[in-house]
């Protein structure tokens, strides 16, 4: 243990303790240190990747969601499928359920939904949704419109699973 003087004696220089002119010089190379570094922040990004090639994509369906998607995969395994489907004018999916979750976007034209609680969603082109997975989610899709609709479906679900089960209608007055 080393004992560098009387305790708050002044140095010859500059009339400070020690122990003040460490810390100024502490705080003096932590400011460089920390001017230096958000220096490198600023540094343009491309700098340090590597320049792509060979890879091009497309863009086959955008859509907004209403608000907040949750998305929960399955315990396990999962299938992951990617489907586009088309729906014709005065079409429908049937009632169905489905073991996973799906998040879909309206391409073209307007989905209109009738879900398991008999309300009634109308999704046009342009947006998307999750349809959530089980039995007590059973719906059914259709096309009130005029031009077909078209959807981009990613489907989450258990290994091995069906795209889709069939289900009951639900007692919906007019949702047959």
């Amino acid at each position: 243990m080393g004992f560098d003087g009387v305790v708050g004696a002044k140095s010859a220089i500059g009339g400070e303790n020690r122990s003040g002119a460490r810390r100024r010089v502490t705080l003096r190379k932590a400011l460089i240190v920390g001017v230096g570094v958000a220096a490198l922040g600023l540094l343009p990004a491309a700098a340090v990747a590597t320049p792509g090639s060979g890879v091009s994509g497309t863009v086959h369906a955008e859509g907004t969601s209403e608000g907040k998607l949750k998305v929960k995969t399955p315990n396990g395994r999962t299938d992951v499928t990617f489907r586009e489907i088309t729906v014709a004018p005065g079409g429908s999916t049937g009632w169905h359920t489905h073991s996973g979750q799906l998040i879909a976007v309206v391409k073209s034209g307007t989905l209109t939904r009738t879900l398991h609680d008999c309300s009634v969603e109308a999704t046009p082109a342009g947006t998307s949704f999750i349809e959530p997975s089980g039995a007590d989610h059973r719906h059914i899709g259709r096309n009130l419109g005029t031009e077909p609709v078209v959807l981009w479906v990613t489907y989450l679900l258990p290994e091995g699973s069906a795209l889709s089960d069939d289900a009951e209608a639900a007692d919906c007055p007019a949702a047959r």
